[in-house]
């Protein structure tokens, strides 16, 4: 992209589209379809016009301001050295692109079943795709911090994990109540006191974990998409949007539990706050953007280093902008205004991310380049500093990847985002798109 066709997106607020669902599922769309736009706060009657900022000296070249990142379990995709039969190619393919960041799930719901043991950070995996070979064997958390480990020093450097924690075990979890999606299970459901108390202690262990494996864990998001029905249920106590959001009182413990354990610890640790879902307005079983940061009190507003929102692209470019909403109602609050924002998932697939997703060439064709509008678009605004894929390998509940699910065959977003990174780590000017794009 020219630099004047990136002071011209910055100017203009290019619209990209956003995903329909969140990696959470469910049955309701995530974005409301309404036009794009960053509108300026109106001016009070009395103030005087605004005067218009100077436009920036355009120079030959801008390099990108957009760092990369990945978001995969299986550590195989980029773990060094032998990996089992079936992954040696990928696993190369994923190299090459050498991300800034690794996003970590961590889902507490399956690790500690009972409260008396503590949480199994090296749970077996078989490390299919939902059954779906290549298969390989691996210890769960720790053997991705293994892995990580290993990368970053065949790398020398890169890969810097941000962790981010979601889902509750049956203990830990609040009966059912409020407006809940018909089979709702207790890992959506809002921790207890007890469940409170086992979340910082697996906090806690998730350090001495990332310690005893060498790798530093710096960056903590507490919750993931805790403004979707998937991840914290219910969101109301009645299914109207009239009723109040119950998410941002249950996300407020959460945040807090996580501020008070790494305040505890020795090492640096920063908050990733939001991680949301992209409502675009409120739901009955939703919480829309702006209704969740509003409803967030000042210290835990406050206290992120970075804000994070989910941007999914739908290939039809029909659904709004998540992270100019964001960008708004951050800039009302004095402690939040000009906040970094980190697009934390993204991906593109089907009409609606997490829909099925056609792989005929012409229509893969379509989805890079809608990628690729978003890259550019995210690159352009200068609060903008990440972009992380959601998955590297296709999972068929939601196929957003680089890869099919049996790893036979690369889709052309790969070549795109391995341009991406190459553009951002060499410091030069954003890539042309490639022709499969």
């Amino acid at each position: 992209m020219t630099a004047i066709l990136r002071v011209a997106v910055l100017l203009c607020g290019l619209a990209v589209a956003a995903s329909a669902t969140g990696c959470g599922g469910g049955d309701e769309q995530e974005y409301a379809a309404r036009p794009v736009t960053r509108p300026a706060p109106p001016a009070s009657p009395s103030a005087p016009a605004p005067v218009p900022a100077p436009v920036p000296a355009l120079t030959p070249a801008l390099a990108p301001q957009l760092s990369i990142g990945v978001d995969e379990q299986n550590p195989w995709l980029f773990q060094p050295g032998a990996v089992p039969e079936g992954f040696a190619p990928w696993r190369d393919r994923v190299a090459a692109l050498r991300p800034v960041r690794y996003r970590m799930f961590v889902d507490w719901s399956g690790l500690q079943p009972d409260p008396a043991r503590p949480a199994d950070l090296a749970q077996p995996n078989n490390g299919c795709m939902r059954g779906l070979p290549p298969c390989g064997a691996y210890a769960g958390i720790r053997d991705r911090l293994r892995a990580i480990a290993a990368r970053q020093k065949a790398d020398g450097g890169g890969w810097e994990v941000m962790v981010v924690l979601y889902g509750a075990p049956e203990w830990a979890a609040r009966p059912a109540g409020g407006c809940e999606r018909v089979g709702t299970g207790p890992r959506a459901r809002p921790y207890n006191d007890a469940g409170l108390a086992g979340y910082r202690t697996l906090i806690r262990d998730l350090l001495a974990l990332g310690r005893a494996e060498g790798v530093a864990l710096r960056w903590w998001s507490p919750f993931n998409e805790p403004n979707h029905p998937a991840f914290i249920s219910p969101q109301r106590q009645a299914c109207s949007v009239t009723s109040p959001s119950l998410a941002p009182g249950v996300y407020t413990g959460i945040v807090r539990a996580a501020q008070a354990e790494l305040a505890a610890d020795v090492a640096k640790h920063d908050l990733v706050l939001g991680e949301m879902a992209g409502y675009g307005s409120p739901s009955p079983r939703g919480t829309g953007i702006g209704e969740f940061v509003r409803a967030l009190p000042d210290d835990v507003a406050c206290a992120a280093t970075v804000w994070s929102q989910h941007e999914y692209t739908q290939p039809d470019g029909a659904q709004p902008d998540a992270v100019g909403q964001l960008e708004r109602v951050l800039d009302e609050r004095p402690c939040t205004r000009g906040k970094p924002i980190w697009v934390t998932e993204t991906g593109v697939g089907g009409a609606h991310a997490g829909g099925p997703r056609s792989l005929q060439d012409a229509s893969l064709a379509v989805q890079c380049a809608a990628q690729a509008t978003l890259l550019e678009r995210l690159d352009a605004d200068p609060r903008v500093g990440a972009a992380v894929q959601f998955s590297l390998r296709d999972d068929p509940a939601y196929p957003v990847g680089f890869f099919d699910s049996r790893l036979t065959r690369a889709y052309p977003t790969l070549g795109l985002w391995q341009a991406w990174s190459t553009a951002t780590r060499e410091g030069v000017a954003p890539p042309q798109r490639p022709v499969a794009c």
